[in-house]
């Protein structure tokens, strides 16, 4: 018996030094990230500052793009944990999308200086780092989860075709705050929030106004155009063969989409 628990105590020493390893990778890369740029920062960089070796940075991140994809997590989990419970006290969709976007806003404030860094990797459109591409499908899947949540406690009637593509067109408008907010030198970015403030509403009187018999042929080609964009976009599904072969990132991925869909629904 005591054997047994000297070797639960063993992992467990391990698996916490292990944790507090790879937190100081990822915040020592984010520091430089911040200091240097992406580009100019490389992973023999990141491990020197962080005095671990290259080969335990590389243990716990394989690349550059690991890091931010971490980043990403974060980001998420605390936006999770800090709106979820907010939405429980919120009941009309005004105000349940509001409680999404003000405490998404509120949990990336520590990083405006380096997603505006980040930006100018994230924004090319080939980028891993890229919100639209493969290697963030847990990431942005798990976000629309939340979107889905959102919807969840509203009880006007949305048409189907509308509702099916609702959670995905609030994860995209959420992803337009986000380039503003980046771009928003305002005190506090007073900018940001009163967008977020006059688009909501916006949004909500549309929403409420989509069920309107009236309203169906513009309901119906506007949701062609949404399928449009759509199918410009990377189609996750005809890459992940090759992204298998290359380095294991589906996996990775399904692994990671299946832990943020237990997180949702533990909250």
């Amino acid at each position: 018996m005591k054997t047994m628990k000297a070797v639960n105590k063993q992992k467990t020493t391990k698996t916490v030094k292990g944790d507090q390893t790879k937190t100081l990778i990822l915040e020592t890369a984010l520091e430089m990230f911040r200091e240097r740029g992406y580009d100019e920062t490389t992973m023999r960089a990141i491990a020197q500052k962080a005095g671990v070796s290259l080969g335990n940075a590389y243990y716990y991140f394989h690349s550059k793009e690991y890091l931010i994809q971490a980043f990403y997590q974060r980001l998420h989990d605390t936006h999770l944990a800090a709106a979820v419970p907010a939405l429980e006290h919120e009941k009309t969709l005004k105000a349940r999308l509001l409680t999404m976007m003000r405490t998404k806003i509120d949990t990336m404030e520590p990083y405006h200086q380096f997603a505006g860094v980040l930006f100018k990797t994230a924004a090319h459109p080939q980028s891993p780092l890229n919100p639209f591409s493969d290697e963030t499908d847990p990431v942005r899947d798990a976000s629309i989860q939340l979107c889905e949540k959102v919807l969840e406690g509203e009880r006007i009637r949305i048409p189907k075709d509308l509702r099916a593509e609702l959670p995905y067109l609030l994860w995209v408008y959420s992803m337009g705050i986000v380039l503003f907010w980046i771009h928003d030198q305002s005190p506090k970015h007073r900018r940001t929030h009163r967008l977020i403030d006059h688009t909501v509403d916006l949004i909500d009187k549309l929403i409420h106004l989509a069920s309107n018999p009236f309203m169906r042929p513009l309901r119906k080609q506007a949701l062609r155009l949404v399928n449009e964009i759509k199918e410009a976009l990377p189609d996750a599904d005809d890459n992940e063969s090759e992204a298998a072969i290359s380095d294991g990132v589906v996996s990775h991925k399904k692994a990671q989409k299946a832990q943020n869909e237990t997180k949702l629904k533990r909250r």
